[in-house]
């Protein structure tokens, strides 16, 4: 019997999961949906990013991939809907109106809810976004459903269609193998960057289908906008960064990281730190590396003072070339570096900056 067949014969008994939820057999649900999030009126890089798991597990599963869009204005809706086909999806729905506006959680969850009450999918995936975050949530709850947050990877269990979620636990020295046997759908989160952005293929085509928000929110929002600024940074976002010098603890001070940022500033690239460094006020939240803080695929990623415990390299897996910076020759860091080099990070950084100052002068360009 083939993945799918097994996937469409499971059979629970309901009684025994909770008979006040209602019975609805695993079997009667068919899809895997990636719910897409607009920032700007433009499908977010996140959401195009879980189309390539959900593509990976349809394949296995035999069954489609389907972009699922939320938002106030149809034109702009339809196109990413159809953005999502040219990356992977099979299908899109679209869920437009007003109520949408704002984009409040609840009133969001309560639409792919509604949907999903109707469609019946087998999977849900999003991208933990802070908005995502947020809605996924609200979306488990009111289907009574299981929820994975951060996953790191996806598989199939060969022996019942279910989808495994994968992730890391706290301790992030193993891998936690999650499964929703009994309900649907089975929804999971991933952080930005974990997974690559499928490429664009114009010759893909596919059914959008538009839904009205009237027909969906049945949530009445429990708070309002008042008001929304856009905060703009002339800095290039780390998750999007090509160069990336880290500091950990061993930096100590945050003249220390200064030195970093000029490291940073001369490659074209941004600072980061690792859980310990923000612990200590060395660095905002906002740039942390890790399980807890951000996942970077740069091209090249400079982890100064940094020991490597799992949890920062779960942030880095993605990262082109790692150049580990460390007094101790021990530090697990170097297990995951392409590049170590055992001494102190106050003779080498400044030794760094030089050798890019000589190329520059050479005319060898920024980031050599």
């Amino acid at each position: 019997m083939s993945l799918a067949e097994k996937r469409k014969a499971k059979r629970v008994n309901c009684a025994t999961v909770c008979p006040d939820w209602g019975c609805r057999q695993p079997g009667e649900h068919e899809g895997i949906w990636v719910v897409g999030e607009l920032e700007d009126g433009v499908i977010s890089e996140p959401s195009l990013q879980m189309l390539t798991p959900a593509r990976n597990v349809a394949q296995k599963l035999g069954t489609f991939v389907e972009g699922i869009v939320l938002g106030p204005e149809e034109a702009e809706a339809r196109e990413a809907a159809e953005e999502m086909i040219r990356r992977g999806a099979d299908r899109a729905t679209v869920i437009v109106g007003e109520e949408l506006a704002d984009r409040i959680p609840a009133v969001l969850a309560s639409a792919i809810a509604s949907l999903a009450d109707e469609r019946r999918p087998d999977v849900i995936l999003m991208s933990a976004t802070m908005r995502g975050r947020e809605v996924a949530p609200y979306i488990a709850s009111l289907l009574r459903a299981g929820i994975t947050a951060d996953c790191t990877q996806f598989d199939v269990d060969e022996d019942s269609g279910d989808l495994f979620m994968i992730r890391p636990p706290f301790a992030a020295i193993l891998l936690a193998y999650i499964k929703t046997p009994t309900r649907r759908p089975q929804i999971a989160t991933a952080r930005p960057n974990v997974f690559p952005m499928p490429p664009r293929d114009e010759s893909r085509e596919g059914p959008v289908e538009v839904k009205r928000a009237t027909d969906y929110v049945r949530a009445r929002p429990q708070m309002r906008l008042i008001r929304s600024e856009v905060l703009r940074k002339d800095e290039v976002p780390l998750e999007k960064a090509e160069y990336v010098v880290a500091g950990g603890k061993g930096i100590g001070t945050k003249e220390g990281f200064a030195a970093l940022e000029a490291l940073a500033n001369a490659l074209g690239g941004v600072v980061a730190g690792s859980r310990r460094a923000v612990d200590l006020g060395l660095v905002p939240h906002e740039k942390q590396v890790g399980q807890t803080g951000k996942s970077v695929r740069p091209k090249l990623y400079i982890a100064v003072g940094i020991s490597g415990a799992a949890q920062h390299v779960i942030g880095i897996r993605e990262a082109g070339t790692v150049v580990a910076i460390n007094i101790d020759r021990d530090a697990p860091i170097f297990k995951s570096a392409d590049y170590g080099i055992v001494a102190d990070w106050h003779e080498v950084v400044p030794a760094l900056l030089r050798e890019i100052e000589a190329r520059r002068r050479m005319g060898s360009g920024k980031g050599t």
